[in-house]
């Protein structure tokens, strides 16, 4: 049904990969006919590579433009970032498209200038093809509903004849009919070797093409069929009176001179065979032992005799003469280096001398030729010389040259020797091959046996036609008198006659005596009469005719099939196109497919083996599997406006079939099974979801395959019209016909296929409204009619009638079958009828229907409609709900969910498979995607599914559960969900999980775009990977009884990642919280949850420090020393981002501790929450106790607290220096950064001892520092900040901004390691300990001074935060090193490869002796960490931008911070858990025992695109 004129149009979106592949690995990419015209949009990555100078160059003709092959137009790539590129290509016409990029890789990301810059490039091209529309009589007729018949052209007689077979092939149901080739035919009479292909057969057609013009109008017309040919372009007639005007045309010995030892060795073989009689040799071979005295014959008088190995070797004598010569002149001596320079030696073995010889002199071994083409380079042979035996001798002493000569003979020998061996393997073969095939032509049971061996019948098929001698032929060189004939060669897609192959020596090629090859060259410069003629014959057939069969497709080269086709399509754009290919491959087929634009391949029932063969190809041909999940992948466009449209997305395609129960050139049911089995088999094939056919004489029960050859008779006169008297199977193929073809325009694209012994039944449905047709089919590979053991059918939900039963009676007996096919003017069918059975037993219970079968042949049955169901109503449903609701809706790890329903449920866990991720929607969708992906209907889920219908309750009543809790913005979705599924208990338990799959998605994408419409447009307009990075912020954010904000109220809350900290005092961890804030809340727009978590901070400030653990206010933990300087720079991002931010200043928040006191007290005490303060006085507050200097033990410090520190580690320290400005904490027992892992292992002996203590001034402090100093001075001279400036323990002030100007002046100075040891005396540097150059150290001031000058990737964080106290130059060198020497796949390594304690694989779990490793002590001392990565980024970002001015080095800046994100695009869209995972091991290699999505991996890359999209371009 044509769309009407109110549809919105229709968009396929193509996303392209980094590499400019289609998004679907390894897929075949098939649209449909463009009866509507439609859209095809290329989605590209804005900041993808391949848009750095990009061009998308595509062949779709533009307007009203014909169709040419290399007129490609280009498209500019425009990059950006965080922006999808849309490319959109109208498509108006049918055919093949093909597209490919060009662009100039990125360059390396470094800073030196002498960097030679990459060079264009183009990717591969890739193929999008496009369907046809068919039309009969104007109305539209699908791929899918093509049932085809294939005449043989020639046994229909004179064309006057014809009308009554094109009536009754319509009767029987057929749309179209496939000719074999109507054109005049050469001597053999075969309607594949024409003798001239612009003529018409002038027997059948005396009108010419007049007569075939009016008989395919009058078949459309009068009878509803349209037509199909052959076209043969890979050979002619060996008589065509063409060929000899033009023999190069063909493989002759001029055009192909590779083919002169086969021509020999055949014109040896052809002479054999007329002398076999004289030579005593049997010429009638009846026994194996007669075909062994013939093939000792061929060795004697063909191998022998022809000397084919002078063909493979050099001439020894001929080649120690001419270098001989050489030598003796001494005009060699000058390359005598050369072989040097190689290698050679004189104390080399005989063979690796000759090797290296042979490389560096052998001429004339790329292709075989004439006798002895291969020859040595006598000046190389010469050197060879010099070098082995010296300069010649200067007298004429022959006896001088006796030992050289006879060395140069022994190297040429061993040259010689792979020949020789190369020469035996292919004469091995050959022979080989002459034995199969005489042995199958004259003797095997099941060949033709030949008979005799004579003039007319030589002993092997003649591999060369011979063009006759007259005046015509005479004016051309007489080696181009042989043309090699055409043949067979299995599993081949090349041109076998060319001069990488030696088929034609090897015999391997089954050569047809009839055919001659034709050799097109690789362009029409090279055959100009050939390619203008056939030409014009492929433009005659697509005027005259709708679709192609292209003959002996496999073997066509593509270049020719690619041309010709374009001519074609030209004449009929709605060409249909078919090839049975041989390939043997279906990657392959996938090649032919996509350069020539085919719609359709051959497939046949008859080459089953047997009934489970059969039902695999029925399988495989009949559409999708009932419940098929594949068509739900489709994205909505806009619905509403002027601008509406439905965008589905583009999908890896199946190879349409015709599938034939039976080609014209395979053997038909009697031959290979039984009569009976005519029945079964046509049935079978028609059920399927393709196009179909059929063979004349199949329906008929011809009881032999016909030879299109020799066979004289014409086909039997067909019935006026179908009745109960009609012979074979008409009657209800012409019932089956019809039905496929209606079930193809109505779109039954599902179906099931069942084997049980000789039955076979298969179910086609349509897959919304459930009608369907039923058929049960009992195979008759082998004779016999008993039933065999078949159990009832029983079909859930669906009510039956049947429409027929039938079984087939045949007369096959040896008698009639010879009486028949001897019958000496006609080709007919074994007598046969249709006899109509009982119908089975059909019983209802309940809503099912039980079917019992009564007798033994196929019938039909018509299901009842399952009323169509609608998943509309879900943007409605779900419009009202806000991010918390969606945290419910579509997350929760097993944790949250337990933590929610006071531990009773968790997720979901599907027998088979195990517990879902999460309990929300996303937990069914990461399972459901790849079921979808990959129509897996085997999956433990489907499974599950079909057993029955808890998965449905259980989403269901988990809603219900939460809105009594009180999450009142749930009901909305849970009443659209109850609903659904509802309606859906009443369907067929196999479609339960395509309907759960339907609704799930339907949910869940209505679910993720209410919460994107809840962000910033900066995500609303963003990428698919900026969407998936934001919605971790709802992941991460939720609620939880025991890890809330605030002791006594329940709010939202933000996890530090999942599942691992998740609950309770693991959830909430100030470092986290606050380094991933700026990105998951603030960058996105979710102002009012930044602001709660940062007034909950606030509220549990003690020591001047923020707590490491939150523990919900009531038991905060104080042992993080950069904890505060992340919060600190969070409210001051908050004062720049959210609109009127600075305001938050103001805002007060009740104290957990008293001010300036650092009194412990439990949550109960009163002096809890007594207090109030703004939060400009908290920060005041923690300014000032840095200021003065911090010393405390953790309250409440022992094992209860932490079992693995240290007494000395529960001290925490952090005094200003003022003469750098920098604070200084922490020791060697404790540590008090985000590298905080304690030494776990009694046995390693590593108990107390932290992995990463960073004690001294951490680098990330002293910019976080530097940054909020700064900000302070600022906001104070503003006015909008109460102080200044900070009392020092002295008791002198210190204002803010001199405070920044101290950090500024002492920076570079301690913390860079110059690249120029030169450079060490303007800084502070101990060289002895310097293992790394141009970069920055990781702390400075610490215990142990190595430690300072570990390589680490915290340096970016300052950089981000503080980037005016770095020198730009030092700055971007650090992040080239870096660059190469820390960043992996993922993240960034957390220590330096180079450095002595770099271990990188971390495996928490594993205890052991290594003080290093065990217990994961070296959590951070190699792994490679995500959330760095988005500063390293951002750090990228400010000091390339300073470099790069011009709107090009701009583009190609966010290309370079593009392509490092690519493992982190690919992860997020891959992972179940919908998220970026903590870290890796070495290499971005899977680790275990990290969380599978962290809150700050994500958010610091939000903060990346958030700067980015504020960067001018």
């Amino acid at each position: 049904m044509s769309p009407s004129r109110t549809d919105p149009p229709t968009v396929y979106l193509l996303s392209l990969n980094h590499s400019g592949a289609p998004g679907i690995a390894g897929g075949y990419i098939n649209l449909p006919a463009p009866t509507t015209p439609y859209t095809l949009r290329f989605a590209i990555k804005g900041a993808s590579s391949i848009c750095r100078e990009g061009k998308l160059w595509i062949n779709v003709p533009e307007g009203e433009e014909s169709f040419e092959r290399e007129k490609f137009h280009a498209i500019p790539l425009n990059p950006s970032f965080g922006r999808i590129q849309h490319i959109d290509i109208p498509i108006t016409k049918p055919g093949t498209f093909c597209y490919y990029i060009s662009y100039t890789p990125l360059p390396p990301f470094t800073t030196a200038s002498d960097v030679e810059p990459p060079k264009p490039t183009r990717t591969e091209a890739y193929y999008i093809t496009v369907s046809p529309s068919l039309a009969i009589n104007g109305e539209p007729l699908s791929l899918s509903s093509l049932s085809v018949c294939s005449v043989l052209s020639k046994f229909l007689g004179p064309v006057e004849k014809w009308d009554g077979y094109m009536k009754y092939i319509a009767d029987k149901g057929y749309n179209m009919v496939h000719f074999t080739p109507l054109m005049e035919r050469g001597a053999s009479n075969s309607p594949f070797s024409l003798f001239n292909q612009l003529k018409f057969d002038p027997i059948a057609f005396p009108g010419g093409e007049k007569d075939v013009r009016e008989m395919v109008d009058r078949m459309e017309k009068e009878h509803g069929i349209l037509s199909l040919t052959d076209v043969v372009w890979n050979h002619t007639a060996h008589n065509s009176e063409w060929l000899q005007h033009h023999p190069e045309a063909g493989y002759n010995r001029l055009s192909a001179p590779w083919l002169e030892a086969p021509y020999q060795f055949d014109e040896a073989l052809m002479e054999f065979s007329r002398q076999m009689e004289k030579l005593g040799y049997p010429t009638e071979l009846k026994t194996k032992e007669d075909l062994l005295k013939v093939m000792e014959g061929i060795k004697i008088h063909v191998i022998a005799q022809v000397k084919l190995w002078e063909f493979f070797i050099l001439d020894v004598d001929a080649n120690v003469e001419a270098i001989m010569e050489k030598w003796l002149s001494r005009e060699s001596e000058g390359v005598v280096e050369i072989l040097v320079t190689k290698g050679f030696n004189k104390d080399l073995p005989l063979k690796e001398k000759a090797q290296l010889l042979a490389k560096q002199g052998l001429k004339g071994a790329d292709r075989l030729g004439d006798r002895f083409r291969k020859f040595i380079d006598p000046t190389v042979g010469a050197a060879y010389l010099h070098q082995e035996f010296g300069s010649p001798p200067s007298g004429n002493d022959p006896g001088s040259v006796i030992i050289p000569r006879e060395g140069l003979k022994s190297i040429l020998d061993e040259i010689n020797l792979p020949f020789y061996k190369e020469y035996d393997a292919d004469i091995t073969e050959a022979l080989e091959q002459l034995y199969n095939r005489i042995d199958y032509t004259r003797i095997a049971e099941h060949g033709p046996k030949s008979g005799p061996i004579t003039e007319e019948s030589p002993l092997i098929e003649t591999a060369f036609t011979r063009l006759p001698l007259n005046e015509v032929t005479k004016k051309h060189d007489p080696k181009s008198l042989a043309l090699a004939n055409n043949g067979w060669l299995w599993n081949n897609t090349s041109d076998f006659a060319s001069e990488k192959h030696k088929s034609y020596l090897r015999r391997e090629v089954i050569t047809w005596g009839d055919c001659v090859k034709l050799r097109y060259g690789d362009g029409p410069e090279d055959s100009p009469f050939l390619w203008d003629f056939m030409g014009k014959y492929t433009k005659l057939m697509a005027q005259v005719f709708h679709g192609f069969r292209i003959d002996n497709c496999h073997s066509t080269p593509l270049n020719v099939g690619e041309y010709m086709l374009d001519i074609a399509r030209r004449e009929r754009k709605d060409l249909y196109t078919v090839a049975e290919l041989f390939t043997g491959d279906e990657r392959k087929d996938k090649i032919f497919l996509e350069r020539l634009g085919l719609n359709s391949l051959i497939r046949e029932a008859m080459v089953a083996w047997g009934p489970a063969e059969l039902s695999r190809l029925v399988h495989r041909h009949g559409g999708k599997p009932i419940g098929s999940l594949e068509q739900e992948l489709v994205t909505r466009g806009k619905t509403t406006g002027d601008d509406r449209e439905i965008i589905k997305a583009v999908s890896k395609a199946p190879i349409h079939a015709l599938f034939m129960d039976c080609t014209h050139d395979n053997e038909v049911p009697t031959q290979k099974r039984t009569p009976q089995d005519t029945l079964p088999n046509g049935a079978l094939s028609a059920m399927c979801d393709c196009a179909i056919g059929s063979v004349m004489g199949y329906d008929e029960v011809y009881p032999h395959l016909i030879n299109l050859v020799t066979e004289t008779r014409n086909y039997e006169v067909p019935p006026a019209a179908l009745d109960d008297s009609t012979a074979g199977i008409a009657n209800v193929k012409a019932i089956m016909n019809r039905i496929h073809s209606q079930m193809g325009k109505d779109g039954y694209t599902e179906m099931h296929v069942h084997h049980e012994d000789e039955y076979i039944t298969m179910h086609r449905v349509h897959p919304q409204s459930h009608r369907g047709y039923f058929l049960i089919a009992h195979c008759a590979f082998g004779p016999g009619t008993e039933r065999g053991n078949f159990n009832t059918v029983t079909l859930p939900r669906t009510k039956v009638k049947c429409m027929g039963s039938w079984k087939l009676e045949v007369d096959g007996s040896p008698e009639t079958i010879k009486k028949v096919r001897e019958d000496p003017t006609t080709l007919r069918g074994l007598p046969a009828s249709l006899v109509k059975l009982e119908p089975p037993q059909i019983k209802e219970k309940g809503d099912d229907t039980v079917v019992t079968i009564l007798d033994i042949f196929p019938l039909g049955f018509k299901g009842t409609e399952v009323d169509s169901y609608s998943v509309s109503g879900a943007e409605d449903a779900f419009s009202a709900v806000n991010l918390a609701d969606l945290n419910f809706i579509l997350y929760r790890c097993d944790a949250e969910e337990r933590d929610s329903s006071g531990g009773k449920d968790g997720v979901y866990n599907i027998p088979g498979y195990g517990a879902l991720v999460y309990a929300g929607l996303q937990g069914w969708w990461s399972v459901l995607k790849d079921v979808i992906k990959n129509n897996d209907l085997g999956h433990p889920l489907c499974q599950h599914l079909r057993a029955g219908r808890w998965a449905l309750d259980w989403n269901v009543k988990r809603l219900d559960r939460l809105i009594e809790q009180g999450h009142k913005g749930l009901e909305g979705p849970a009443k659209w969900l109850r609903e659904r599924f509802e309606k859906i208990k009443d369907v067929p338990f196999s479609l339960l999980p395509r309907y759960f799959a339907l609704i799930l998605q339907t949910a869940y994408t209505a679910a993720i775009e209410r919460g994107i419409s809840l962000f910033g447009n900066n995500v609303i307009n963003g990428t698919p990977f900026l969407k998936g990075l934001a919605m971790v912020s709802v992941q991460m954010t939720g609620y939880t009884k025991s890890g809330s904000l605030w002791p006594t109220k329940e709010v939202p809350s933000m996890a530090a990642g999942l599942p691992h900290f998740s609950v309770e005092w693991a959830r909430c961890w100030g470092r986290d919280v606050f380094i991933s804030l700026r990105g998951l809340y603030l960058a996105i727009g979710r102002y009012d949850d930044a602001k709660e978590h940062i007034l909950a901070f606030a509220s549990v400030m003690k020591h001047g420090m923020i707590p490491n653990l939150l523990g919900a206010g009531r038991t905060p933990r104080y042992n993080a020393r950069d904890s505060i300087w992340f919060f600190l720079q969070a409210i001051q991002d908050y004062t720049k981002i959210v609109p009127n931010g600075h305001e938050i200043l103001q805002e007060k928040t009740r104290r957990r501790f008293l001010p300036y006191d650092d009194t412990w007290f439990g949550v109960d005490d009163p002096r809890a929450y007594s207090t109030e303060n703004a939060i400009e006085e908290v920060i005041q507050e923690a300014m000032q106790k840095h200021a003065l200097g911090i010393k405390y033990k953790e309250a409440n410090a022992g094992p209860n607290l932490d079992r693995q520190m240290k007494d000395e580690g529960f001290w925490v320290e952090v005094q200003p220096d003022w003469e750098t400005g920098f604070v200084k904490g922490g020791n060697q027992w404790n540590c008090g950064t985000w590298m905080d892992k304690m030494g776990e292992s009694e046995k390693a002996g590593s108990k107390g001892f932290p992995g990463t203590p960073r004690d001294g001034a951490a680098i990330e402090i002293t910019g976080l520092l530097y940054s909020t100093v700064k900000w302070l001075a600022a906001l104070s001279s503003e006015g909008k900040y109460k102080w200044s400036s900070v009392k020092k323990s002295d008791g002198v002030d210190i204002t803010f901004d001199s405070w920044a100007n101290l950090i500024k002046q002492n920076f570079e100075r301690c913390y860079y390691i110059p690249e120029n040891p030169k450079d060490d005396v303007k800084h502070v540097i101990k060289a002895d300990t310097v293992n790394r150059r141009g970069i920055y150290k990781d702390l400075f001031g610490g215990a142990k001074v190595y430690e300072d000058y570990q390589l680490r990737p915290n340096y970016a964080i300052a950089m981000t935060v503080a980037p005016d106290i770095f020198d730009p130059e030092h700055a971007l060198g650090c992040l080239a090193i870096c660059d190469k020497v820390l960043r992996g796949p993922l993240g960034i390594a957390t220590l330096d490869p180079a450095d002595l304690n770099y271990r990188p694989n971390y495996i928490n779990s594993l205890d052991s002796d290594d003080f290093a490793t065990a217990k994961g002590r070296n959590y951070h001392q190699g792994p490679e960490w995500l959330w760095p990565l988005g500063y390293f980024l951002r750090a990228m970002l400010i000091f390339d931008s300073k470099r790069r001015k011009t709107h090009e080095e701009r583009l190609e800046m966010f290309q370079q911070l593009s392509a490092r994100m690519e493992g982190c695009r690919h992860q997020i869209g891959e992972s179940p858990w919908a998220g970026l995972t903590e870290l890796t091991n070495k290499n971005g290699a899977f680790c275990a025992d990290s969380s599978p999505t962290q809150a700050w991996s994500s958010g610091c890359l939000v903060d990346l695109f958030y700067d980015a999209q504020a960067m001018k371009v």
